[in-house]
């Protein structure tokens, strides 16, 4: 495949494609990256962003698809052209099917010869005129599952156990529904109402949230609004303003992020907080801190400070230092942001989980040394694996039996969730990502 760049979405969407499958880097990284590279610009940014996220969701259901018209194995990118080419036909209605076609065997002919571009044409045209295989041909109900909502067996058959299939199955179908672009809207400088008149006054679709700072913005980019660069809100999804809120935060405390860049949930506990008190933000990489401060300095809170150190070592720079709140918002397997990062079902082993969850303990340890007596620790995730969330949680409490579960805020029990020993496991839904968070306070 030529490294040449043709410079249209859907050439910069098959270079992405391509480094996912190479370099098993995340494609939200990856795009923007391409974006500027392949000199993208206005609405070609939303059809390649559609292209790689959507090819990415149904690869197991386009292979599947594709399997009765190929004959022989593929170079990987004559593979990634046709499953591209097949997402759009099967699941897009805005693009004709012959100028799907023509685009593919164009990308194909540019970056092979007029043999690789004859077979393209000839799968997808014998694609057009039998139509795609029935799923009704897979007996086993897994196997199906797993093919028609493209999530490796292995994750399917963890998530039955914890959750039963039904609810597996509305999982598995959600992390395939594009999310929703939701922003926090910064109370310190700007009312809700005012934020609303202000966003649709520059032509964004709005709807309230769950959370009382919670909006729903539809139509442009949120970040192209006037009211993101003078801080008047952020971008950041409705289920992870959660874990501030289980804080129960009371102005003027001392509050420790102990795994805290690039800062959504820093600056969240400093809006609750009225920019009063203080907050420590740490992280293990020290390059990620400047996302921190940028954040901060964007949306107007003067009362944190950084350091980069590992959380599991925390003591060691902090001095033995009591905090009135710690946030543990730990590195996860990410199981319930799937659908941002579609890539993430094929990259993950079942072994992830346990060795994350030892991290976490470890973490959790670390942050009960530093909690003040009477103080508030909140373990969050954004997975929805009961490894690294219930199942840590209760092997930390019989560890230390001074800490006792707290309630959670009404809210929480307004959204959908999974069993769980203790804490509270939400599953992915319309508005939100999957998540799991608990409060345990210390006697």
């Amino acid at each position: 495949m030529k490294r040449k760049q043709l410079g249209n979405p859907r050439d910069a969407a098959l270079f992405v494609l391509m480094d996912v499958d190479k370099n098993q880097a995340y494609s939200n990284l990856l795009l923007t990256k391409h974006m500027n590279q392949h000199k993208i610009a206005g609405i070609d940014k939303g059809l390649m962003t559609e292209l790689t996220y959507g090819t990415l969701q149904h690869k197991m259901t386009l292979d599947f698809f594709l399997a009765p018209f190929i004959k022989g194995k593929l170079e990987n990118w004559v593979q990634w052209v046709l499953r591209m080419a097949v997402y759009q036909i099967h699941y897009l209605d805005r693009i004709p099917n012959h100028a799907v076609v023509n685009e593919a065997v164009q990308l194909a002919k540019y970056h092979g010869h007029k043999g690789v571009s004859g077979l393209v044409n000839g799968v997808l045209r014998a694609f057009l005129r039998e139509g795609a295989p029935s799923f009704d041909s897979i007996k086993d109900p897994l196997e199906r599952l797993s093919i028609e909502t493209s999530h490796p067996e292995w994750m399917l058959e963890n998530w039955i156990q914890a959750f039963g299939f039904e609810k597996t199955e509305q999982i598995a179908r959600q992390n395939n529904v594009a999310p929703p672009q939701t922003i926090r809207v910064n109370t310190m400088k700007i009312s809700i109402d005012d934020a609303i008149q202000a966003l649709e006054s520059e032509g964004f679709t709005v709807r309230k949230g769950i959370l009382p700072e919670s909006l729903h913005v539809a139509g442009k980019t949120a970040a192209t609004s006037a009211l993101f660069a003078s801080g008047q809100f952020t971008i950041q999804d409705e289920s992870s303003m959660m874990p501030a809120h289980a804080l129960q935060l009371e102005k003027g405390m001392s509050v420790l992020d102990m795994c805290a860049a690039p800062g959504g949930k820093t600056t969240h506990i400093a809006q609750l907080l009225a920019n009063t008190g203080h907050i420590t933000a740490l992280d293990l990489h020290e390059n990620k801190l400047k996302y921190i401060h940028e954040n901060a300095e964007r949306l107007g809170f003067t009362h944190i400070s950084t350091v980069a150190a590992d959380a599991r070592q925390a003591q060691e720079v902090l001095e033995q230092k009591q905090f009135d709140r710690i946030l543990v918002d730990a590195p996860c397997s990410g199981y319930g942001v799937i659908r941002r990062k579609p890539d993430m079902k094929y990259a993950k082993k079942p072994q992830d989980a346990e060795r994350l969850a030892t991290i976490q303990l470890a973490i959790l340890n670390e942050a009960y040394s530093l909690l003040s007596p009477g103080g508030i620790l909140v373990y969050s995730t954004c997975t929805i694996e009961p490894t690294e969330n219930d199942e840590v949680i209760d092997a930390f409490l019989q560890l230390h039996q001074d800490m006792q579960e707290l309630s959670l805020p009404d809210v929480f029990t307004a959204l959908p969730h999974g069993a769980a020993k203790v804490g509270h496991q939400v599953l992915p839904y319309p508005d939100g990502d999957g998540f799991y968070v608990v409060a345990l306070q210390k006697a």
